[in-house]
């Protein structure tokens, strides 16, 4: 069968920090979707939550003129990933079809070098086997595997959706079929804040975003891991974040 797309596609993701909110609907979103446990407040309070995704919140200006902003953190899929290297099973890899940072949870021993190499904390370690009672276990997605104790989990971009996105396109001969993937947090958003799609695609509008935005900034962009997510300051009654 011959292949529709013809280079490899580039996912990336762009992140409005003036229309985000902190509502935490993209981190409900990302739970449900890649059947991440919830750990309960004691273990969070020892450092041992699930998320993948995490709303951190800055306070600005000067009283009472105070107000929150809100900065969405997720694994940045760095194109220089610093947590590759360091992984002794090649748990950490990079996926040469969708252009992301992959887990591979089956090699995974849990050794956490990628996580202490991680500049943006973006990856946590799974300390214990949680149980899901009925009828709570009906609700797991079956495209997502069930994680065990002692690996190492992240944010994938939702790369089932994408590999079914792909397969999708193959098959039906229809290479559109893939510009309408998105991941769960995106399509969560109730103020669109958060814009995924293929940096590849010229005619993308998040590709311009991306790219020629006189608000976008990368995080931490100087230690040269090419993160794959930009973020758009906030321009708001504060005055935004430099």
């Amino acid at each position: 069968m011959a292949q529709v797309t013809e280079q490899p596609r580039k996912w990336g993701m762009v992140i409005d920090l003036d229309l985000c909110t902190g509502c935490n609907a993209c981190v409900t979103a990302c739970a449900m979707e890649n059947n991440i446990h919830y750990t309960g407040e004691d273990e969070v309070a020892y450092g041992r939550g699930l998320y993948w995704m995490r709303i951190q919140r800055y306070w600005h200006g000067e009283y009472p003129n105070v107000g929150p902003e809100f900065t969405p953190m997720l694994c940045q899929q760095c194109g220089e990933a610093p947590c590759e290297p360091v992984c002794p099973t090649y748990a950490s890899v990079h996926s040469n079809e969708e252009q992301i940072n992959l887990q591979v949870y089956n090699r995974c021993i849990g050794t956490r070098y990628c996580a202490n190499n991680c500049p943006y904390h973006a990856r946590v370690f799974n300390f214990f086997d949680y149980e899901i009672p009925a009828p709570m276990n009906a609700y797991l997605n079956p495209d997502v595997t069930v994680r065990s104790r002692g690996v190492m989990e992240k944010c994938t971009f939702c790369v089932h959706r994408l590999v079914h996105a792909r397969i999708d396109a193959d098959t039906q001969g229809d290479p559109s079929l893939e510009n309408e993937v998105t991941t769960a947090c995106a399509q969560a958003c109730p103020t669109n804040a958060i814009m995924f799609g293929d940096l590849t695609d010229e005619n993308s509008p998040i590709r311009t975003l991306f790219e020629r935005s006189e608000r976008g900034f990368q995080i931490m962009e100087e230690l040269g891991t090419f993160p794959s997510i930009t973020y758009l300051k906030g321009g708001g009654v504060y005055g935004g974040r430099d």
